[in-house]
């Protein structure tokens, strides 16, 4: 480095790196300044001004000027390291890689340059190069411990976790007997468990038990040392052994469920659906109760029994795990239970068991069979339990009693109001929802649960103006949106993506959807770092961990959405472009003189709001920017506020298909991925692309609705194109033919022929008569009326329910709504819309979309029960402002604004 200076220039130099390297940058531009002064045209000196400069904000210059250092010095390897590094910090890794590869043609034993670039093949699983520069780091250093773990990690990470025990192996023979000192036997323990989880991972499993008990005294975590060794003993068949080391574990944590499930393998009797034999189910519970005996102060041995016992059995051990958390007043009781719903007979059980506890607590004060009596709060709680009971079987009016009964007698626990908030949204009444939400916000001012919920629920009721004010009382400066992304609050701008798009607010819905996908990016890159840290610290097994993660992170649930949301977005923007300039004038000109000057005051006035609140934005930013010291931060101001340039994209479609790739490949077994892949290549004429959608889809699910849509769709559309002409169409109509063969649901048949089988199949399913009536309509236009009439045919049968206080209809709110966008805007009949709509309210009277005479679209609305609170003094606080506040910023909550608390 340096090299071609005289001495002077030379120390000059080796300044500017050690500036570089301790980040004081100016004092590392001053002496690139003086060397150039008296040599201009030094690349090496270029490079690392440019790279000084790209450290403090200035990259254009940055790489105007590593470009011209590495015009001046081509066969300088600092140049190109320089290079190298400026591309990794703009994430341009496969640039930096090659920079790092020409560097290293000319300077082939730089240490420093190997290891950067190790950083990125890691990064970018190149593996099979992050084997190769390991080896070469390993051979230039021999004597340098993480030369040969990352060398060992590299050949694990490319699927030769035999050759990496061997490399393990051969760095323990370099060491001596008496290694390691105790300032090391963390690290090396922990090399030594991962060395053992290889052995383990290639089956020797016999090996790997030898060697774990031999280097016992090394290995400092001895619970990851305990665990091993019983993973090992189940996997060798060893099971008494095994099931007395899990003994031991639950001794040291009796409410870890792993360790029951261990234990359970090694006494035969585990089973993964919960499946057993009544004689398997004796000797469980048998098992439980020795030790609930061991272990009284568990919560896990009391509930787990409760997955596998019957009849009555269940009904005594529920008994007895429930009674004790209601005299304590457990909120998340419901929460434990729910998933015993999903099992046959057990929720009529649990609902006669709450029952009889309320009736009896209600009528003498205690338990039956029980003679003390219980606290006054033990009533309140079974009343809890019960109205989330009713809200999970659909029985929304009694819950609602049961949860208003309960707020009559305490009219102070803040569960209460949220529960009714969650029970009012899942019975269509969104704006009710959020009301009584924000009652349980007002109530506990520093509660952030209580308050996301709350915004949760607006969001959910479209009052996203509202939601933003509230989420802002718990974020840093008051500067809300800034730091809810920085924060990467994924929730939050799911539910307002979601907002925006159903109120029809393309750019901002898009913005938001696409600043989830950001932070996967930035989740992705947040890995960099720990290459070089975790091979340091010799944390190898939770490394290895973290890059399986990584590389299944865009399969998570958030991503999903946001990717599907932006590709909905994206096709809605294909399908309805936003007006030109010259279209809103064509517009404009079309118009009577009176109604063109309201249009322009209402545009000015839009414009004038916009232009206040920008200000105001500007302004608490500037405010919040000052720090105690006086120092003004300056922070990045959003050149696209509104998401408008968002939606100047030439091909919406080609945008869209970059996040359908992502959700091909990570989400290969959702129904959402192939639907939208459907609607994408039918938009972009890719019949083969399309036709592909239709057979996965088939493939998960031949007998949902919207796959039944997509097959009759796709080949209604074939039947109705031009004959093919060119070699090419010849090729796929041949393809197609050859492929209609194999789909048992079109085989010998035409597609009306499929369409009545398919309803002959679903007769009694609403959603399969609407799939059945909305491709009818598709097939023949004239059969309108009759689409119409099968779909209005359709009877909401009452589900079987053994002990329920009340009838439950089969039909979902969710699909009662589809049905009515249906029919009033495709098969576009508006009476029948109607009288859709009037049927429905009957079914769902909470439900705002259907006006159903309960909801807060109507006079006796749910909402008014919040006036009841200030009789029982359950709050001395006003919401009054509030909710005004809400209609004034929104126009959501008309019905509130004679609202008093």
């Amino acid at each position: 480095m340096g090299a071609s200076l005289p001495p002077k220039e030379a120390n000059l130099f080796k300044l500017i790196v050690k500036s570089y390297e301790t980040k004081q940058y100016k004092k590392g531009l001053k002496a690139a300044d003086a060397i150039l002064k008296k040599f201009p045209d030094h690349g090496e000196t270029l490079s690392m001004k440019g790279l000084t400069l790209n450290c403090m904000d200035r990259k254009s210059e940055a790489y105007e000027l590593v470009r011209q250092g590495l015009k001046n010095d081509l066969k300088s390897h600092v140049c190109w390291h320089v290079y190298g590094l400026l591309y990794r910090s703009d994430r341009e890794y496969r640039e930096a890689i090659k920079c790092y590869r020409n560097a290293l043609k000319i300077d082939p034993d730089n240490i420093e340059i190997l290891r950067d670039l190790s950083l990125l093949q890691a990064q970018m699983r190149d593996l099979t190069g992050f084997v190769e520069t390991r080896q070469q780091l390993l051979t230039l250093k021999s004597n340098h411990r993480m030369n040969w773990i990352g060398f060992a990690v590299a050949h694990h990470l490319n699927s030769n976790a035999s050759k990496a025990i061997e490399i393990l192996e051969a760095y323990e023979g370099t060491l001596e007997d008496d290694y390691p000192p105790q300032n090391e036997r963390c690290e090396h323990g922990e090399m030594l468990l991962y060395k053992i989880s290889l052995l383990e991972e290639c089956g020797f499993f016999e090996r790997a038990l030898e060697e774990l008990r031999k280097k016992e005294l090394k290995i400092v975590d001895k619970l990851a040392y305990t665990e091993e060794e019983v993973s090992l003993l189940v996997k060798l068949g060893r099971l008494e052994e095994g099931e007395k080391l899990y003994q031991t574990l639950l001794a040291m944590n009796p409410d870890n469920y792993r360790y029951y499930e261990g234990l359970q393998k090694c006494v035969g009797l585990y089973s993964e659906n919960c499946h057993f034999s009544p004689d398997e189910i004796d000797r469980l519970d048998a098992l439980y109760k020795t030790l609930g005996q061991q272990f009284k102060w568990s919560s896990a041995v009391k509930r787990i029994p409760l997955d596998f016992l019957q009849g009555d059995r269940f009904r005594e051990a529920a008994d007895s795990y429930i009674r004790p958390l209601l005299t304590k007043g457990v909120p998340s009781l419901f929460s434990d239970l729910s998933s015993l719903y999903n099992h046959p007979g057990k929720a009529d059980i649990l609902e006669q068991l709450i029952l009889e506890l309320e009736n009896s607590i209600r009528t003498t004060g205690q338990y039956p069979g029980r003679v003390e009596k219980e606290p006054p709060s033990t009533l309140m709680w079974t009343l809890f339990l019960l109205a989330q009971h009713y809200d999970r079987r659909g029985q929304y009016e009694i819950a609602l009693s049961k949860i208003d009964e309960a707020i009559e007698h305490t009219p102070t626990v803040i569960d209460l109001y949220s529960v009714k908030s969650r029970i009012l949204k899942h019975a269509g009444d969104l704006a009710a929802a959020a009301a009584f939400a924000d009652e349980a916000r007002c109530m506990d001012l520093a509660d952030r649960y209580v308050n996301s919920e709350c915004v949760k629920r607006m969001l959910q009721a479209d009052q996203v103006v509202l939601a933003e004010k509230t989420a802002v009382l718990f974020t840093k400066d008051g500067d809300q949106h800034n730091n809810l992304h920085d924060m990467q609050c994924m929730w939050y701008e799911l539910a307002s993506a979601e907002s925006y798009f159903r109120q029809g607010n393309l750019g901002l819905a898009l913005k938001k959807f696409l600043a989830v996908e950001k932070h996967y990016a930035d989740i992705t890159e947040d890995q960099f770092d720990f290459h070089s840290y975790c091979l340091r610290k010799m944390t190898l097994r939770t490394y290895v961990e973290m890059l399986k993660f990584q590389d299944r992170l865009h399969s998570h649930a958030y991503f999903h959405k946001a990717a599907a949301g932006a590709i909905r977005c994206y096709i809605k923007l294909h399908d309805s472009p936003p007006k030109s300039t010259a279209e809103e004038d064509t517009d404009m000109s079309k118009l009577l003189p009176s109604q063109k000057k309201k249009m322009r005051q209402k545009q000015r006035k839009a414009e004038a709001r916009a232009k206040k609140e920008a200000e105001e934005k500007n302004e608490e930013s500037s405010a919040s920017g000052i720090s105690k010291s006086g120092k003004r931060h300056a922070k990045p101001v959003d050149p696209d506020p509104r998401g408008e340039k968002l939606l100047q994209v030439e091909d919406p479609l080609l945008e869209a298909t970059k996040y359908l790739k992502l959700l091909q490949k990570n989400s290969p077994d959702s129904l959402e991925t192939h639907l939208l892949s459907f609607e994408l290549y039918m938009r972009k004429q890719k019949i083969l692309l399309a036709f592909q959608a239709v057979k996965q889809l088939l493939r998960l699910d031949a007998e949902h609705p919207d796959s039944h849509r997509c097959l009759i769709k796709f080949f209604h559309k074939v039947g109705s194109m031009n004959s093919p002409v060119t070699d090419s169409e010849k090729l796929v109509w041949s393809v197609l033919e050859a492929e209609r063969q194999t789909i048992s649901q079109l085989h010998g048949k035409s597609l009306f022929e499929t369409n009545n089988s398919f309803l002959e199949k679903h007769e009694a399913s609403l959603m399969h008569r609407a799939a059945f009536g909305e491709m009818l309509y598709v097939l023949d236009p004239n059969s309108r009326s009759e689409a119409v009439k099968i779909i209005e045919g359709s009877t909401n049968n009452l589900m079987p329910r053994n002990g329920a206080l009340g009838p439950v209809g089969e039909w979902r709110l969710i699909d009662c709504i589809a049905v009515h966008k249906l029919l009033g805007t495709v098969l576009v009949d508006q009476d029948a819309a109607l009288r859709w709509k009037v049927r429905c309210a009957e079914y769902f009277p909470y439900s705002t979309y259907f006006e159903g005479s309960r909801s807060s679209a109507s006079p006796n609305s749910a909402l008014n029960q919040i006036c009841k609170s200030t009789e029982n003094g359950s709050s001395s606080h006003s919401v009054a402002d509030h909710i005004v506040e809400s209609v004034t910023s929104n126009g959501k909550l008309e019905t509130f604004k004679d609202l008093t608390i």
